[in-house]
């Protein structure tokens, strides 16, 4: 369970060290007390939300959501987690044209046109094995950032002193580090709380899926603590580009860095199809020909609205959700206090 929710986390602005550049690197040195407020939080929101999950038994957030917000804060807090859906699917089109962009050198439209179609075959043809498939390379991406973490900071060649003035020259639209940390929990649990309650429910055993949502969070830190100094590491190489850690692996190995990107666009894909997925699935029933034709009109706005481009949405879009997100991050907190019992 632990390693199911790093997976739910971990997507494509994660893996590709974008989030990690604007939320933590951006401000250097505190960046690495940054990480470490996130992982406190992950682990006691993540414990929070699978063991809510199992107590209620639930197959859908929307249960939760409204038990533990009220009957008109339930209203915002599902309204939010249906607006990061549908934002986040066009933040991973965007992702998509980046990542073949950086790498192959194709037009940014070209990556995310394709991505549009490979989610809209999926969906039409309901693959559940292709997700599956793709799903499983979480974990060998968890693997390589902490191989490739482990490798910048053992060769770089100057110290984080130095580095630190170049790493808070880099643009964010976030005011400080804490406020950063805090947004970024924040984003990340409206992005996660459907999957993690869903998790949740699964499990009979509550002190079982406690656990597992607490690891999953510690895990977690860990990881953007890693990517954090990875990037921080090598930040007067990999500034200014869209994706940083596959700009690292580049420098290790070109041949290695196809094959990543390849495994990116593939994170890309799964997070797009389940976001789109989940989107669709909230305001139709999943299967019918009005919910495809739905869906397929919505990845056509989200392709328009991905022009905006994957820096652009990742610095701008994120935040904003990661503000909106405080409404539920509250709610979590007060139900944990409020019901201590019912936890």
């Amino acid at each position: 369970m632990g390693s199911a929710f790093i997976g739910i986390i971990v997507g494509a602005g994660f893996a590709s060290g974008n989030e990690i550049m604007t939320y933590f690197t951006s401000f250097g040195f505190w960046g690495i007390l940054g990480a470490i407020v996130c992982t406190v939080l992950f682990a006691y929101l993540g414990m929070v939300l699978t063991r809510l999950g199992s107590r209620m038994q639930t197959n859908s957030h929307k249960d939760v959501i409204y038990k533990i917000s009220g009957r008109y804060l339930g209203v915002v807090v599902d309204g939010i987690i249906i607006f990061t859906l549908f934002g986040v699917g066009v933040v991973m089109l965007a992702g998509a044209g980046a990542n073949l962009h950086q790498q192959f050198g194709l037009p940014s439209y070209v990556g995310s046109l394709l991505m549009i179609v490979l989610v809209f075959l999926t969906i039409l043809l309901n693959v559940d094995k292709v997700v599956a498939v793709i799903g499983s390379i979480t974990p060998f991406l968890i693997i390589t950032v902490v191989g490739v973490s482990i490798y910048s900071v053992w060769t770089m060649d100057t110290t984080f002193a130095v580095l630190d003035p170049v790493a808070k020259a880099v643009p964010t639209t976030l005011p400080n580090w804490f406020v950063s940390a805090i947004n970024y929990v924040s984003f990340n649990i409206a992005v996660g709380a459907s999957m993690s309650i869903v998790m949740g429910g699964a499990e009979k055993n509550e002190k079982t899926a406690a656990w597992g949502g607490f690891v999953g969070g510690l895990g977690l830190g860990i990881l953007i603590l890693l990517s954090h100094l990875a990037i921080f590491s090598k930040v007067d190489d990999v500034a200014g580009t869209e994706l940083p850690m596959l700009a690292i692996i580049n420098s290790i190995s070109p041949i290695f860095a196809i094959f990543m990107a390849l495994v990116l666009y593939g994170m890309i894909f799964n997070t797009a199809v389940s976001m789109f997925y989940a989107f669709g699935a909230r305001f139709i029933e999943s299967g019918t020909k009005t919910f495809k034709v739905f869906v397929a009109v919505s990845l056509v706005i989200g392709y328009g609205l991905s022009f905006f481009g994957f820096t652009n949405l990742v610095s701008n879009f994120y935040p904003l959700v990661g503000y909106l997100g405080l409404f539920l991050v509250a709610a979590l907190i007060f139900a944990s206090i409020r019901m201590p019992k019912k936890l």
